[in-house]
């Protein structure tokens, strides 16, 4: 059992690293090709290992077949949004700054449960949408009161990341509606589809060619991307949600050391605060969630 358990964790910890990866190809991309043409870029070879995937595990084609066309529909257009948010924020901010942003989706997940599924908002999860605010609050207050980040864009980065968090929350509660009845690879791959149609809508906005160097960012943050959803869902085959929990949050210090490593991007002090702040509420509200899924 403690094998089994250790190979979820190494999974899981594999899946952040590839995802860490996704979004720096994504971010060296994002100066040479315009966002439409990487949304379409990671979608596309995201597919190859993900159909790879289910062949190898025989749920090809039959296990993309579905009873819920319109939910798939709808998650596929969150998550596509979410992508496209995503991507944009990653080119006006570090990532560890984006990724920070993308980890208030546990607590928008939270309130949207509460609202429209009915489920009970604790003094947890309270405490842990608070602390969520205060932690934008610090990110972003610097850059407000100096009056410099709409220039650059950086302020528009913190909108859009507050966004990206906001439609992932919208895309998982979807997820789990999806999943009483749906493969984990159906909703996978429809979702890949569909943001691959996003991407290509934009081909008369203008795309260009790509030198080499581009091209393989664009190629590398698709089979990351694939690899790290594969790996995460694996991962969930030997080990409990529970117990994994604590190691998704390893994935905000890959984006740090990337960030300080690569880039040579030195966070201020009230960044690094904030980034504390917000894993201690994402923690909050995803633990809660845990518990008040626990059978009584």
């Amino acid at each position: 059992m403690k094998d089994t358990a250790f190979t979820g964790i190494a999974l899981r910890i594999l899946s952040g690293l590839l995802f860490t990866g996704m979004a720096l190809c994504v971010k060296m991309a994002s100066g040479h090709a315009p966002l439409g043409q990487i949304v379409f870029a990671r979608s596309f070879f995201a597919l190859l290992p993900l159909v790879l995937f289910l062949w190898l595990r025989g749920e090809w084609p039959h296990g993309l077949a579905t009873r819920r066309p319109f939910g798939h529909l709808l998650r596929s257009g969150l998550g596509a949004a979410g992508m496209f948010a995503s991507f944009a924020t990653l080119a006006r901010l570090p990532v560890a700054e984006a990724t920070m942003l993308a980890y208030l989706s546990p607590l928008f997940t939270a309130v949207i449960a509460a609202v429209f599924l009915s489920e009970r908002l604790t003094q947890a999860r309270v405490l842990g949408i608070g602390l969520g605010l205060l932690g934008v609050a610090l990110a972003t207050g610097p850059t407000i009161l100096e009056g410099e980040g709409l220039a650059d864009g950086q302020l528009v980065g913190y909108g859009l990341g507050v966004l990206t968090a906001l439609l992932i929350a919208l895309a998982l509660i979807m997820v789990r509606r999806l999943s009483q009845t749906e493969t984990a690879g159906s909703i996978a791959f429809y979702f890949i589809l569909t943001s691959m149609a996003g991407g290509l809508a934009t081909l008369p906005f203008g795309w260009v060619w790509t030198d080499g160097q581009t091209l393989l960012f664009l190629v590398l943050s698709g089979l990351f991307g694939g690899g790290a959803h594969i790996a995460m869902t694996l991962a969930f085959r030997y080990a409990e949600a529970s117990r994994l929990a604590p190691f998704e949050y390893l994935a905000l210090i890959w984006a740090v050391l990337a960030d300080q490593i690569l880039f040579a991007t030195a966070l201020p002090l009230t960044t690094l605060v904030a980034i504390g702040v917000i894993l201690l509420a994402s923690v909050l509200a995803a633990s809660e969630g845990r518990r008040a899924r626990k059978p009584s």
